[in-house]
């Protein structure tokens, strides 16, 4: 550092024409600086502002993010003014900055309801939600890579602190703002907390469902707070539940006597909800595959009955949906989840196990060890390191339904001097992000897979563009229904049984918004014994079940099953 002797001295050095110079040059760049830094305070200030406004009045449903959603009062904001006006001059940056740093975190948890509604039809638990992370994190580095994973993680966290830390700035600047102009600050508050009231009396919109008068804010903190408090007492009222079992002790010779000898093969086709079956922009072409289905089956000489069930999930989690059917508890989050296959639960594949059959899975999706297959009790696992598969990758499916069908075919139910099987599997080939499909082949040419190279090219990103994503959904989900059809078709005969159901709706940007959570479930059976014992479940003929057919909650089908086919 100079001090002040040396300063002067390099002034001294200094020629005469170059110092008359410079100080000419500071005095003009003066004038020029002092004009623009109110200039600058002002965009910044009121840059703050329509940053916290916008974190006050943002919609929390991703259909309702249009221009005219902001124009909102934010009850909050004009209650913040005032507070802040009435704060002594010491406490008011540490409230307004505390009261910032909230409104972030609100803003980030917002945010997250956001995209929580905008795939899984809800909004997101505090409590309960935070292990669906790491499967998402798998999402994306299936469909985009290591890399692309990484950095979504990356970017992710940075937004959420910068958005924490730059409301905070924002508030401490406005509040200074206001404490500097007194009058006019609790003047617009004033005017601005009178016309809240009055829109708020009038029910005023200006999108249905958005009111101008807006307290967001505030109701999304007691809505989560809510939610918190509901979310720890969950695994209680879980346990409850499921220390009710109807099934747990029944003795082998009363359980699945109506089946004995049959081939069960239980498929779950990824993101099969009812909007495929019934909404305008999917049903003709869907509902064709399912009225010709119903045609070739029973040419073949197959029958089948139809109907609805809700799902404890949407837009994705499709291992709760799995859970719930086996099981019969409703699990719809990962706590659940997570006690269920901790416990000794007494499951569907149980209940095949215990009559004498043997139980595979083949799950084309799972990468790695999977614990959840002790749980469920099945003989033999088939993943994608086990099941051979030697062709390109779909997208997130690692091989195509037809490859997998084939391996059950090949490996469990053409085998000589065998038990009967119950198999389950999950159909992957229509789960998003829908970038490639694949084409059907003759079954006798699948052999590894390799036959399939040259199908997955898709498209160049991730994503189908946004005009085609809906048409290559549709398509996705006829290739899965056309496979299990034409699997029935080659393969299936008088002790062969088919369950197909769909897991889960996909997410509301393919279903539009209310949606719900039906998906449809279907028994395909040769002998007529079968369906004869489902004849009281009100469902309807063939593979596409009745618009106002019954609809019952996933976690029944296990006990009426086990009661259809009892002894």
């Amino acid at each position: 550092m100079l001090t002040t002797d040396s300063r002067l001295e390099r002034a001294e050095e200094r020629p005469p024409e170059e110092e008359e110079t410079g100080l000419a040059g500071e005095a003009a760049a003066e004038p020029g600086r002092r004009r623009w830094r109110p200039v600058a305070g002002r965009a910044v200030t009121a840059a703050a502002f329509l940053f916290v406004l916008a974190a006050l009045v943002a919609p929390v449903e991703s259909s309702h993010l249009v221009p005219e959603a902001f124009a909102r009062i934010p009850v909050e904001g004009v209650a913040g003014v005032l507070l802040i006006l009435a704060a002594p001059a010491r406490a008011r940056r540490y409230a307004a900055g505390a009261a910032g740093a909230v409104l972030g975190v609100l803003t980030v948890l917002k945010v997250m309801d956001i995209g929580f509604e905008a795939v899984m039809f809800r909004r997101f638990d505090l409590v309960l939600d935070w292990p669906l992370l790491g499967p998402a994190v798998e999402f994306v580095e299936g469909s985009a890579g290591r890399a692309g994973a990484v950095g979504a993680v990356v970017l992710a966290v940075v937004l959420a602190v910068a958005v924490v830390a730059l409301m905070s700035l924002s508030a401490l600047r406005l509040a200074g703002a206001a404490a500097r102009h007194r009058r006019t600050a609790a003047g617009s508050a004033a005017v601005l907390g009178i016309a809240w009231v009055v829109c708020a009396a009038l029910g005023l919109q200006f999108v249905q469902g958005v009111p101008v008068a807006s307290r967001s804010a505030a109701v999304l903190a007691y809505d989560h707070t809510l939610q918190v408090r509901s979310s720890l007492n969950d695994g209680e009222e879980f346990a409850k539940a499921a220390a009710v079992d109807a099934f747990r002790d029944t003795p082998p010779d009363r359980l699945l006597t109506g089946l004995r000898g049959k081939d069960v093969v239980l498929a779950f086709v990824e993101s099969y909800g009812r909007s495929a079956v019934e909404a305008p922009e999917y049903a003709p072409h869907i509902g064709s595959v399912l009225d010709a289905g119903t045609r070739n089956l029973g040419e073949a000489g197959f029958s089948a009955r139809s109907g609805w069930l809700t799902s404890p999930t949407a837009g994705g989690g499709s291992w709760l949906a799995h859970a719930t059917l086996l099981s019969g508890l409703w699990v719809d989050n990962e706590q659940r989840y997570r006690t269920l296959v901790n416990s000794d639960r007494f499951t569907l594949n149980h209940a095949f196990r215990r009559a004498d059959a043997r139980t595979v899975a083949l799950m084309p999706a799972i990468t790695r060890a999977w614990p959840e297959g002790g749980f469920y009790g099945y003989d033999k696992v088939y993943d994608n390191r086990n099941l051979g598969y030697r062709g390109p990758r779909f997208s997130f499916a690692t091989m195509p339904d037809q490859y997998t069908l084939s391996v059950l075919q090949r490996t469990e139910l053409a085998a000589d001097d065998r038990a009967p099987v119950m198999a389950e599997t999950a159909l992957v080939s229509s789960h998003a992000p829908w970038a490639s499909i694949p084409e059907m082949i003759p079954w006798d040419a699948v052999g590894d897979g390799s036959v399939f190279q040259g199908m997955g090219k898709g498209y160049d990103a991730p994503w189908p563009p946004a005009g085609r994503i809906r048409t290559e959904y549709r398509k996705s989900v006829e290739y899965s229904l056309n496979a299990l059809i034409s699997f029935m078709e080659t393969y299936g005969d008088e002790d062969t049984v088919l369950v197909f159901l769909g897991d889960h709706e996909p997410a509301p940007v393919l279903t539009g918004p209310g949606a719900g959570r039906d998906v449809p479930v279907t028994i395909v059976a040769k002998d007529e014994a079968v369906l004869e014992r489902i004849s009281g479940w009100g469902w309807q003929d063939g593979l596409k079940p009745a618009k106002d057919g019954p609809v019952w909650p996933m976690n029944a089908f296990r006990d009426r099953f086990l009661t259809a086919f009892g002894g």
